[in-house]
């Protein structure tokens, strides 16, 4: 159970209700989210039971709010280590193992392999030294999924895979596991 101020987090929605984001899930800390009430930058949707207060102020705790103007995501992810794990599942490419997670270049830097969507794969120490700078046949060691560009789409689908540790029961009318989203 919470008990401190410091752990009433507030999600996060884009003007249209829809989360900012999924992995990691959009949320505040409860001094962000009271700042930007008094901003008048966000609605509040939703309250927890918890009251602070202030001298001249008494104000429950928002647990959800809306943003008042629209962001506009980025059509293309960009490319972040964080990135490329989460379009590799968080797992090792070669051996399925979700430990120590490292970048390894398909094409080798030492043969003109470049840091790219399309070169980099996720792969844990142990196979990332095992490769080595050989090429994925000399190794025989193969990726199970090729590496490639995701869309923000594709990320948001991936990062719904993963539901946070902590979910409070305000948010669920805005959070979908289980579905396929919109395009």
């Amino acid at each position: 159970m919470l008990t401190s101020a410091e752990k009433f987090p507030a999600l996060v929605l884009n003007a249209d209700y829809q989360p900012l984001s999924y992995f990691p899930l959009s949320l505040w800390s409860w001094q962000d989210a009271l700042k930007s009430v008094f901003l008048e930058r966000v609605n509040i949707v939703s309250e927890y039971d918890r009251v602070v207060h202030s001298p001249s102020l008494e104000m429950k705790l928002p647990s959800v709010i809306c943003l008042k103007r629209y962001i506009t995501h980025n059509k293309r992810p960009a490319f972040t280590r964080f990135n490329v794990f989460l379009r590799d599942g968080f797992l090792c490419q070669y051996c399925g193992s979700p430990d120590d997670l490292t970048f390894d270049h398909v094409l080798p830097r030492r043969l003109g392999g470049q840091t790219t969507w399309q070169n980099i794969t996720t792969a844990c120490a142990p196979c990332n030294m095992k490769k080595g700078g050989h090429l994925n046949y000399h190794a025989r060691m193969f990726p199970s999924i090729k590496p490639h560009a995701p869309t923000m789409q594709s990320l948001h689908k991936i990062g719904r895979s993963f539901p946070p540790n902590f979910l409070h029961e305000s948010w669920r009318d805005f959070l979908y596991w289980d579905t396929e989203l919109e395009e």
